[in-house]
């Protein structure tokens, strides 16, 4: 575990090993999630990294037809 201290402005240092760990370039973007009084940082994947991934997955009934006609 890897313990970080909150700027002046709120920033925080992603220390170096999870850097690596996680393979983080600048620019990435993550999500904070409060769940059950913790915090928890999650890696947004861009939508390139993710097409395909669900590729033949049956979408039938996902949706309903008259929130189709909207």
């Amino acid at each position: 575990m890897q313990a970080v201290t909150i700027s002046s402005k709120y920033q925080v240092v992603i220390p170096r090993e999870v850097r690596e760990q996680f393979h983080l370039k600048p620019g990435q973007m993550l999500a904070f999630i409060p769940y059950k009084g913790t915090l928890r940082v999650v890696i947004v994947s861009q939508i390139e990294e993710v097409r395909g991934m669900l590729n033949g997955l049956n979408t039938d009934g996902f949706r309903e037809e008259e929130d189709e006609e909207r």
